[in-house]
């Protein structure tokens, strides 16, 4: 899913931005984070955690945006088959954001409602990130999605079943790495001039995640509590947060690669 990473407001490190799929068949569950992850309700147990709602509102409405863009993109596709394929792509995603809006019916949730605060946010990003090739909207896909769905994975460490399994199964890859990876470097070795566009534009995408996520992140502050924690339930540590965030610049870099881009 492009869409952005919704970061926690930790003190020192830098956030990022979206919602995608990735290199390997799925994100692999993460083991649970030492300190106590939160349920899908409050303490009182009448109503879910704000952050849980949150959570399950950004990937909900990351999800819908991202089977829009695949549709459109699909239709952009130069042959018949990468059509098809690309389509294919957008189904599996719009089943995936089927799964979080129950999940958050199942909690007694309006998903309208639970989206909405982000839809502003999302939006604008897309805007500033439209592609101008088909080429790119594949790059903008693969690299921004998979920032996005690196967060998310981290994030999951820190809430309870079911919403945690509702999490990775959302982020399974539908497919599109491998597509994305295929077509891209197929254009390359066609034309070897567009990798340093593509690249300039991949690197773009890691700045424009960056900003989209600091600015959730203000706004929104049970998102941010459930990763940093609270008064009542500990969360990630500065020295956890930086290795977090090294992951994901390192998985960035390992994407551009298989692409064969230069990060």
């Amino acid at each position: 899913m492009v869409n952005a990473i919704v970061p926690a407001r930790p003190p020192a490190p830098r956030h990022y931005a979206g919602a995608m799929s990735d290199d390997a068949p799925g994100p692999v569950a993460p083991a649970a984070p030492e300190t106590e992850p939160t349920t899908g309700e409050s303490p009182s147990g009448r109503a879910p955690a704000e952050g849980v709602v949150d959570l399950l509102g950004v990937l909900a409405y990351a999800e819908l945006t991202a089977f829009s863009r695949l549709a459109a993109d699909s239709d952009l596709a130069p042959t018949q088959p990468l059509k098809a394929r690309l389509a294919k792509v957008a189904v599996t995603e719009f089943g995936h954001y089927e799964q979080v809006v129950t999940a958050l019916s199942d909690l007694g949730v309006d998903p309208e409602a639970a989206m909405a605060p982000f839809i502003p946010a999302f939006d604008a990003f897309h805007e500033r990130t439209k592609p101008s090739t088909w080429l790119e909207g594949l790059v903008k896909a693969y690299i921004g999605d998979g920032i996005a769905t690196d967060f998310y994975t981290e994030v999951a460490r820190y809430v309870e079943e079911p919403t945690r399994g509702v999490i990775m199964a959302a982020l399974q890859d539908s497919g599109r790495a491998d597509f994305v990876v295929s077509v891209v470097r197929d254009a390359i070795r066609a034309d070897p001039r567009i990798a340093g566009r593509l690249a300039l534009f991949g690197r773009r995408m890691v700045g424009e995640a960056l900003t989209q996520g600091q600015q959730v992140a203000v706004e929104r502050d049970g998102l941010a509590s459930l990763f940093v924690g609270g008064p009542e339930r500990g969360g990630a540590d500065l020295a956890e947060v930086g290795r977090i965030f090294a992951r994901i610049t390192d998985r960035h870099s390992e994407r551009m690669a298989r692409l064969g881009l230069s990060a």
